[in-house]
C-alpha cells in the first residue's frame, strides 16, 4: 500500500475549499437518509460536497473516480437531568414568546454530539487525520487543511433550510398611531367587569381606542371565542384599531389593528388609554394574551388529542411501510401526502421498485433530481432501515418502552427540490395539503412524459354536458382531473336544532354553551355535486344570443385511485377565512357507476361550433374588434394565460366576465388554449414581441424547464417571473410536445427515449366501485395553520402517521377528514 502522504499528493489537484455558493451536504446523504449519527456516518467527497452514507461512498467512488471523502461521524452525548432533583440545573422553562430559537420560545432541540473528523481515501480505505497533515508537506498539509476547515465551518444546505429561529411576536408600529383621533365623547371604562356592549359576553372584550366601545372578539372555528362584534364595529365606523381588555400591564397589552389586519405596537398606549380613564401603570392581566392562546394551540399540536385519538394508548408500530417523517417546521402537510402517495402500488413501482437503477443513472448532482429524491423518500418509507424507536436521551439503559417516536426520516432535499421556484412551497409556512398533492401530481406528471406514469391512477376524465333551455341543444365538452371536490352542504345538517339551541345561548353571553359539530350526510354532499348548474347569460350559438344553459358533470372514466376533498374551507359573509367544523358520515365503501357519462343521447342535437359576432369600433380603417381591458385583467389575477382570456374576452363579444369564464371554462382542455389569438385584420398574433428578460428565462430554465417551455410560459404572462412560474406549473399539457428536462436531463436521458406521447391524456378505466384506504385530517382554523396526520389501513389495520409517530389506530375518526383516498374495488 502507497504512503497516505504520497496518495494524498496524486488526488491533490481533485480536493476542493468550499467557496461561497458552494452547497455542501454535510448532514445527509443525496441517495439515502443517512446522516453522520447514522451507522458508520457520513462522507463528503471533497471535490463535489456532495454528502454519502457508507452504502453508496463506494459506488460514487467507481463512478466518478473521486477518492478523497471527509468522513463526519457524530455520538450523541449522555443528556443532564432536565429535573431539579440533585441535578443543580432548573427544569425546562414553559415557552413565553412565540418563537422558535430564541429567549423565551419554544426550544429547537439542539442534541449534543461528540464529532469526530478525518480524511478517507479510496479504494483502501487509508485515514488521515489533522494529527497525521502536521508531518505531511506544506502544499498538502494546507491544501488539505483549508478543505477540512471549509467543509466544517461551512452552512450545511440542510441547515440552510430549516427553521432554526423564528420570531412570531415581531410587530410593527400601527401607521394608525401616532395620529389616531379619539372622540371626546364622555367614555370612561371601569377597571373590571366588562361586558360586550351588543351581546353582553364577557370574556375576550376589546375596546375600540377611538370611541372606547367595548366589544367581543372573533369567533374561532369551533365556535369559541366571540361574536365578531368588535370586528363589525369597525366595518360600520372605519375606527381602526382595538386594545384587549384583561391583557393590559405597565408593560402595555395587545393592540390590534382592523384596517392592517395585524397585532400591532401602539407607542402612544398609555395616552390612548388615559383618554378613556385607564390608567396602565395600575392595570393587571386577567385574561390570556394572543401570544398565549397561540402558544397554547402550538403546544396541542404535538399531542395526541382529537383527531390525535387522545384519551386512548396507541401501540406503536415500527418497521417496512411504518416510518414516521420529521416535521421540519410546518411540513406535516407534506408528511402526511407523501405517506398516502407511497400506500398506492404505481408510486411503488415507479420509484421504489426501480431504486437501484434510478440511482446508478441519476445525473451528477443527484440532490436536484426529482426522480431520484422521489425513490430515495419512497425507500426510506418502505424499507424500514429508519423505523426504529428514537433513542430517549434519558434512558441509557435502554430499557424502557417504545415512546412512539421513530428515528424517521427527514425529508429535507425533497421538500427544498418539489417547493423549489414556488412562491409557497418553498417556504416555510403552513400549507393546505389538497394544494401541495395536486402540485406534486404535476411534477410527476412533467417528469414522465415518456414511460409508466404514476399519476395516471388518479387521472380521470370529467364530461360536461351544457344545454340551451331556449334551443334544448347540446355541448359536450371533457376535461382531465384528478380529484372530486365535495361541497359541505350546511343547510342539510341533520341536528339543527341542536346547533341552533347553541349558537342562541353563545349570543346571549353563556360561557358554557357546548360546541355542537354540525352532522352533515355524505349523501347531501354527493347530491349537491350531482344538481344541474344553473348557468346564466349563457352565449347559445343555436340563438346567437344571450340566455340560460344549464351544466351537468358526470365521469367519462373512473380512476384506479379516487380522491375526494371536502371543502370545509371557506369565507365568511366579511371575507374572512374560516373553516366549517362539521361532521361527516363518509362511507367505507361507494358505488358511483350511476354517475358515468353517457355522451349524447340519441336524437339529440349539438349546439353549432359558431363564434360569437365580435365586437367592431365604429371607426371603419381599424379592422380589429376592441377587447374590454378590465375583463382580460380580472381573468388574468385569476392566473389564466393573458392569450386564453384575450380570446374569452373576443369570442364572447365582450359580454362581461361571467361569459368569459364559461368560454375559459368550457375550453382549458383545447389544444391551442394558450395560443396567441388572431383577430380580423391581424397577420399573426398579438402576443407582444419585445425581448424577453434573460434573467427569467434563467431563473425558470434552472428548474428543469426548456428555454422554450420557458420563453412560452413568459409570453403567456406578459414576462412576469411569478405568473410564468405558476402557469408553466398549472398548464403543463400545453407543453406537452415540448422537450421537458428531470434535474437537467433531458426527456430522452431521463426515460431513454424520445417517442412522441400518444394525443390525448391516457387514463385508466373500469367499475366505478371503491374503498376507503386512506384519509388526511386537519385540525386549526384554516389550511395556513393548524395540523395534518393521516390514517392508512395496511393489512386490515388502520395505521394513524403523525410524523415521527406512527401508532396503531384505534378509533380513526373519518368523519373529520380534509382529504379522503379510494381504491377501484375488483369485481
Amino acid at each position: 500500500m502507497a504512503d497516505v502522504g504520497e496518495v494524498l499528493m496524486s488526488v491533490l489537484s481533485t480536493i476542493r475549499v468550499p467557496k461561497p455558493g458552494d452547497r455542501v451536504h454535510k448532514d445527509e446523504c443525496a441517495l439515502s437518509f443517512s446522516s453522520p449519527e447514522s451507522e458508520g456516518g457520513l462522507y463528503v467527497c471533497m471535490n463535489s460536497f456532495l454528502g454519502f452514507g457508507r452504502q453508496y461512498v463506494e459506488r460514487h467512488h467507481a463512478r466518478t473516480g473521486q477518492r478523497a471523502y471527509f468522513h463526519i461521524t457524530r455520538t450523541r452525548k449522555a443528556k443532564e437531568d432536565d429535573s431539579n432533583s440533585g441535578s443543580g440545573h432548573p427544569p425546562k422553562k414553559k415557552p413565553t414568546r412565540l418563537a422558535i430559537g430564541i429567549e423565551g420560545g419554544f426550544d429547537v432541540e439542539q442534541e449534543l454530539y461528540e464529532e469526530d473528523y478525518k480524511v478517507i481515501i479510496l479504494p483502501d480505505r487509508q485515514e488521515v487525520t489533522s494529527d497525521d497533515l502536521a508531518t505531511m508537506p506544506d502544499v498538502v498539509r494546507e491544501r488539505v487543511s483549508l478543505s477540512m476547515a471549509g467543509i466544517m465551518s461551512a452552512d450545511s444546505v440542510s441547515h440552510a433550510l430549516q427553521v432554526q429561529q423564528w420570531d412570531g411576536e415581531l410587530r410593527q408600529e400601527s401607521r394608525h398611531a401616532p395620529e389616531l383621533k379619539q372622540l371626546d365623547n364622555g367614555v370612561k371604562i371601569p377597571p373590571s367587569g366588562w361586558r360586550c356592549e351588543v351581546c353582553d359576553l364577557q370574556e375576550n372584550i376589546w375596546m375600540n381606542l377611538t370611541d372606547g366601545k367595548m366589544m367581543c372578539g372573533r369567533r374561532y372555528f369551533d365556535g369559541s371565542g366571540g361574536n365578531n362584534h368588535a370586528l363589525l364595529h369597525f366595518q360600520q365606523t372605519g375606527f381602526p384599531i382595538a386594545v384587549k381588555l384583561g391583557t393590559i400591564t405597565p408593560d402595555g397589552g395587545d393592540v390590534y389593528s382592523y384596517d392592517e389586519d395585524d397585532m400591532v405596537l401602539d407607542s402612544k398606549l398609555p395616552e390612548h388609554l388615559a383618554h378613556f380613564g385607564i390608567n396602565m401603570m395600575t392595570m393587571e392581566k386577567t385574561e390570556r394574551t394572543m401570544t398565549e392562546l397561540e402558544i397554547a394551540v402550538n403546544q396541542r399540536v404535538g399531542e395526541w388529542e382529537v383527531i390525535q385519538e387522545s384519551g386512548t394508548t396507541l401501540r406503536p408500530l415500527f418497521g417496512p411501510g411504518v416510518t414516521g417523517m420529521k416535521n421540519l417546521g410546518n411540513s406535516c402537510y407534506l408528511n402526511s401526502v407523501m405517506q398516502v402517495l407511497f400506500t398506492v402500488p404505481d408510486f411503488q413501482q415507479k420509484y421504489v421498485s426501480n431504486i437501484d437503477k434510478i440511482i446508478d443513472e441519476a445525473p451528477s448532482d443527484p440532490t436536484q433530481d426529482f426522480k431520484t429524491q422521489v425513490a430515495k423518500l419512497g425507500y426510506g418509507l418502505l424499507s424500514g432501515d429508519y423505523s426504529k424507536p428514537a433513542p430517549d436521551p434519558a434512558d441509557e439503559t435502554g430499557a424502557s418502552e417504545p415512546r412512539g417516536d421513530q428515528i424517521g426520516i427527514a425529508p429535507r432535499m425533497f421538500k427544498a427540490l418539489v417547493g423549489r421556484g414556488h412562491p409557497e412551497f418553498s417556504t416555510n409556512r403552513q400549507q393546505d395539503a389538497q394544494e401541495f398533492l395536486l402540485h406534486f401530481i404535476n411534477m410527476v406528471e412533467r417528469n414522465c412524459r415518456t414511460g409508466s406514469n404514476p399519476s395516471e391512477a388518479f387521472r380521470f376524465l370529467v364530461e360536461e354536458r351544457i344545454v340551451c333551455q331556449q334551443s334544448q341543444k347540446a355541448k359536450y365538452t371533457q376535461r382531465v382531473d384528478y380529484m372530486v371536490q365535495l361541497p359541505v352542504q350546511m343547510d342539510q345538517a341533520t341536528n339543527t336544532e341542536e346547533l341552533q339551541e347553541a349558537e342562541r345561548r353563545r349570543e346571549e353571553g353563556d360561557s358554557s354553551a357546548p360546541t355542537v359539530r354540525a352532522q352533515i350526510p355524505f349523501t347531501a354532499c354527493m347530491a349537491a355535486l350531482n344538481e344541474p348548474e344553473v348557468l346564466t347569460d349563457f352565449w347559445s350559438s343555436a340563438v346567437q344570443s344571450k340566455t340560460t344553459a344549464t351544466k351537468t358533470t358526470r365521469f367519462a372514466s373512473f380512476p384506479d385511485h379516487l380522491v375526494i376533498q371536502i371543502k370545509k374551507f371557506t369565507f365568511g359573509l366579511d371575507w374572512v377565512p374560516k373553516k366549517l367544523d362539521v361532521s361527516i358520515d363518509v362511507p367505507d365503501t361507494l358505488d358511483l357507476s350511476a354517475l358515468r357519462a353517457t355522451g349524447q343521447q340519441p336524437g339529440e342535437e349539438l349546439l353549432p361550433e359558431v363564434a360569437p359576432p365580435p365586437l367592431m369600433t365604429p371607426d371603419v380603417e381599424v379592422k380589429a374588434p376592441v377587447l374590454d381591458d378590465s375583463t382580460v385583467s380580472q381573468l388574468c389575477e385569476m392566473g389564466f394565460p393573458l392569450e386564453a382570456c384575450r380570446k374569452a374576452v373576443y369570442y364572447t363579444g365582450n359580454t362581461g366576465i361571467d361569459a368569459a369564464m364559461n368560454w375559459i371554462m368550457g375550453h382549458m382542455d383545447d389544444a391551442d388554449f394558450a395560443s396567441p389569438l388572431v383577430m380580423p385584420g391581424c397577420s399573426s398574433g398579438t402576443t407582444p414581441t419585445e425581448s424577453l428578460s434573460e434573467e427569467h428565462l434563467a431563473t425558470i430554465v434552472s428548474m428543469g424547464f426548456s428555454r422554450e417551455q420557458a420563453t412560452k410560459a413568459l409570453r403567456a404572462t406578459s414576462n412576469v417571473l411569478d405568473r410564468a412560474v405558476d402557469w408553466i406549473f398549472s398548464h403543463l399539457d400545453d407543453l406537452e410536445s415540448m422537450d421537458v428536462s428531470e434535474g437537467g436531463r433531458s426527456a430522452a436521458e431521463s426515460e431513454g427515449g424520445r417517442e412522441p406521447p400518444p394525443p390525448g391524456p391516457r387514463v385508466k378505466d373500469g367499475p366505478g366501485k371503491y374503498e376507503l384506504f386512506a384519509f388526511i385530517s386537519h385540525m386549526g382554523t384554516s389550511t395556513m395553520c393548524g395540523h395534518y396526520v393521516c390514517h392508512i389501513k395496511k393489512d386490515h389495520q388502520w395505521v394513524i402517521f403523525n410524523d415521527q409517530k406512527v401508532c396503531a389506530s384505534e378509533k380513526p375518526p373519518k368523519d373529520l377528514g380534509y382529504l379522503y383516498f379510494y381504491r377501484r374495488v375488483s369485481e
